[in-house]
């Protein structure tokens, strides 16, 4: 069995912030899976397939625009169809450059990668609201796997390699803002609290060794 930890270890790359009302979760996540989301494969070189977003903000104003950069971010027609997660966005009062949903299917998989290295070099975080998930739904990072639970506001940072899984399922959703640091973000931020991780087992040899076969 793998030895729970403090991510402590982790450098702060994940940490849960605000508790989230539950009626409100439920109602989010009633609206993420009920919407006419115009679901996108995206960014295929990172993922095994099974990977989906939708935007819900962005500079464009498009749903279906769903790579990530830089910009001004104003409601999509999408988000139109979700009174109670527009309400919330609202209310925390933050300076977002995207706000998205992302559906990641069971046996499914983010490669590990990293994040924000074609943006511009301004401070800005990452912050998910698990709104439909399952206890085989990881992210991967420092070594470590992390089940981001429901209820609350997590901060990742995506600069450091990390990865997902879905093991088993049903779908995972999560609700993902990509914000610019501001005084309102900074007042998110200072209410971070430590998750608890799960070591993951070190590779053996044979899984280190470089494969001598193609990739299919």
């Amino acid at each position: 069995m793998e030895d729970a930890q403090p991510t402590a270890a982790l450098s702060g790359q994940i940490v849960q912030l605000d508790r989230l009302n539950g009626q409100l979760i439920e109602r989010m996540r009633h609206e993420a899976l009920t919407a006419p989301a115009p679901w996108k494969a995206e960014y295929g070189e990172f993922q095994s397939g099974g990977w989906w977003t939708t935007s819900l903000m962005n500079a464009s104003g498009d749903a279906c625009d769903v790579r990530i950069a830089d910009g001004t971010a104003r409601p999509t027609a999408l988000l139109g169809h979700m009174p109670a997660t527009a309400g919330l966005l609202a209310e925390l009062g933050l300076n977002y450059m995207w706000v998205r949903l992302a559906r990641l299917e069971a046996n499914a998989f983010l490669w590990e990668h990293r994040d924000y290295d074609e943006l511009d070099q301004v401070e800005r975080h990452r912050l998910h609201i698990p709104l439909h998930t399952n206890s085989s739904a990881f992210l991967v990072t420092g070594g470590t796997k992390v089940h981001m639970g429901g209820g609350r506001i997590w901060r990742l940072t995506p600069t450091y390699a990390h990865g997902v899984c879905n093991l088993l399922g049903p779908d995972r959703i999560h609700l993902i803002a990509d914000v610019y640091a501001d005084d309102a973000y900074t007042s998110l931020a200072g209410r971070a609290a430590e998750p608890t991780a799960d070591r993951l087992p070190a590779a053996s040899e044979a899984e280190n060794r470089p494969s001598t076969t193609s990739p299919p």
